[in-house]
């Protein structure tokens, strides 16, 4: 039964409103216990490629509200649990807030500050990892209305997630990002063909109708970066005039 939404603000689009209330993915992630929808957007992608497993080194990038490292949470347990035992680390990072979820360290900034990468390094070392196995980027950057400048904005969220994984993932790891068509969308594609040896793209049927957004895997470094273990030159790269970005 749909429900319907009472609101005496005239700011507030009451049809809007009462499309996410009654949408199957939003009711869905109500009973499961997720914080958005957009934990199904990952459960169907890692169902297609099967990009997780207990064991991994994972981070999260642009995190907030958690719904997909909370996925991650349950996918790392051995018995799918949301609390207990881990088998694996999960790093999470994103300007905003992120209520605490067991086994996720969070770290709140910009990705793109020689700071927030220098604190990602640090809990990297002391738990002992060496190199991530994935890395997630539901990053969106915030939209101004002007394509080509908005095209530029999410192009460059995708490079800082691509100059990032370049450099700290294992040979067969994976990065997944977000990219909407359109832009730089092609331009972008043939980034991830120079980087890794298997890329695939998918619309998640958990996006929203409307929505031109399409999820880009890569797997499989095509070179390994000398620089792994260079944190200095990593942030060094980092540090660019980028327009911060949010999970949308």
């Amino acid at each position: 039964m749909g429900m319907k939404v009472k609101t005496q603000s005239k700011k507030v689009n009451k049809a809007w409103l009462n499309q996410h209330v009654n949408d199957p993915y939003v009711q869905l992630a109500h009973k499961d216990g997720y914080r958005a929808r957009a934990a199904y957007k990952l459960k169907e992608l890692d169902e297609a490629l099967g990009l997780i497993r207990p064991g991994q080194s994972v981070l999260d990038l642009g995190s907030a509200p958690g719904a997909w490292s909370q996925y991650l949470r349950r996918r790392l347990s051995p018995q799918g649990a949301a609390v207990g035992e881990l088998c694996g680390h999960i790093f999470a990072i994103d300007q905003q807030s992120m209520e605490p979820i067991e086994g996720v360290h969070f770290i709140q900034g910009d990705f793109r500050e020689p700071q927030v990468l220098s604190a990602l390094e640090q809990a990297l070392t002391q738990r002992g990892v060496a190199a991530l196995d994935l890395v997630l980027s539901d990053m969106a950057p915030n939209l101004s209305g002007v394509g080509a400048t908005d095209a530029a904005r999410i192009a460059d969220l995708v490079e800082l997630a691509l100059d990032f994984s370049s450099q700290h993932l294992k040979p067969q790891g994976a990065l997944v990002v977000k990219l909407f068509h359109g832009g730089a969308y092609d331009a972008l594609v043939a980034r991830f063909r120079q980087t890794f040896t298997q890329v695939k793209a998918i619309k998640p049927k958990a996006s929203r109708e409307k929505s031109s957004e399409t999820f880009l895997c890569g797997r499989g470094l095509k070179r390994v970066s000398q620089k792994c273990h260079a944190p200095n030159d990593a942030a060094t790269l980092m540090a660019s005039s980028l327009i911060p970005g949010v999970r949308a």
